[in-house]
């Protein structure tokens, strides 16, 4: 899978979540898994964590703006870094224009922005259409990724004489399509079930942690009765604006293994399903009510998509109601 981190001043923390949304896709599919500084849990330190995940990702978005500019942090150590690892071909460094700015003649100038002529996403008349340009950049990027993943460096054998050693490496060209049909156990499937769930609770119960610090007057429960279930709810001002709960299913009564409820954990009926299943390869959940896109219902979900899906069912109308 590949690995994208952001690269953003906090300023355009807004329009650096629009776009993680409208990534979703990709996370959904399994071809991505992203990161940002704002998942840096206390306790762990900041620059380490950043160096991290900046030295590990094969894709690096730089969200460009007057303030991006203007950090030093930004501007100095992520992007110097980020197009150091560019110019060795370690990672792809990729801007996104966010906001007008003075940025042709920086150093990741010379290097193609998401956008049509690096149009900024605030100039188009929709944000969204900018953004789906730059998913539709990040999606060629990773098939760049994925057609040099399959070369293989074969060392030339060594010559008598240490002096005339060679040090020039082949790439064998060979073909990318070399996997065997897998088949999965029950017992397999037990575990992706239980995998998954915890998962989706440790994503709930982050979120939400995360979500009463940034709101005065806001405040959350997460409760779990037991292993198989869990409940949350969020509070504005003592008044509760939204709540599901999310248990492991009984496919014995026809539900999938990981169930949601807006009504809190029913076990008799549910508003979204997924189910264990795979596509000759991998492990992931189907949906039963699809993702909003044709053939939706077809996608494997990977742990994280699946965790973001029903996020997005929970917060939705939290944010709708509070707008």
């Amino acid at each position: 899978m590949t690995t994208l981190v952001f690269s953003y001043s906090h300023a355009d923390e807004a329009l650096r979540n629009e776009l993680e949304k409208h990534l979703s896709p990709l996370k959904r599919m399994g071809k991505i898994t992203t990161w940002h500084d704002r998942r840096i849990v206390p306790g762990q330190e900041f620059e380490n964590q950043i160096d991290h995940y900046f030295s590990q990702a094969d894709i690096i978005l730089l969200l460009i703006s007057s303030d991006f500019i203007a950090s030093d942090y930004c501007y100095q150590v992520e992007m110097t870094n980020a197009l150091e690892r560019h110019k060795r071909g370690e990672a792809v460094v990729i801007p996104v224009i966010l906001r007008e700015c003075a940025w042709h003649q920086l150093p990741f100038g010379s290097i193609m922005a998401a956008t049509v002529d690096g149009k900024p996403i605030t100039k188009f008349a929709s944000h969204d259409e900018g953004y789906v340009q730059v998913v539709e950049a990040v999606s060629r990027a990773i098939a760049n990724l994925e057609t040099k993943k399959p070369q293989q460096i074969v060392h030339a054998p060594a010559p008598a004489n240490p002096m005339l050693q060679a040090t020039d490496t082949v790439f064998t060209p060979r073909s990318s399509n070399l996997s065997l049909p897998k088949s999965f156990t029950d017992l397999d499937k037990d575990r992706a079930r239980r995998e998954g769930f915890e998962y989706v609770a440790r994503y709930f119960a982050n979120s939400l942690e995360e979500l009463k610090k940034r709101h005065v007057g806001l405040d959350v429960d997460f409760h779990r009765p037991d292993a198989d279930s869990f409940t949350c709810a969020v509070y504005i001002n003592g008044s509760k604006v939204g709540q599901c709960g999310i248990w492991c299913g009984s496919r014995n009564m026809g539900f999938g293994d990981i169930c949601y409820s807006q009504s809190g954990v029913t076990r008799n009926s549910c508003n979204e399903s997924l189910s264990v299943a795979d596509n000759g390869q991998t492990l992931g959940f189907r949906t039963l009510m699809g993702l909003g896109y044709n053939n939706s219902r077809d996608l494997l979900l990977t742990n994280e998509g699946m965790a973001e899906h029903l996020w997005d069912m929970f917060f939705s109308p939290i944010q709708q109601r509070n707008r």
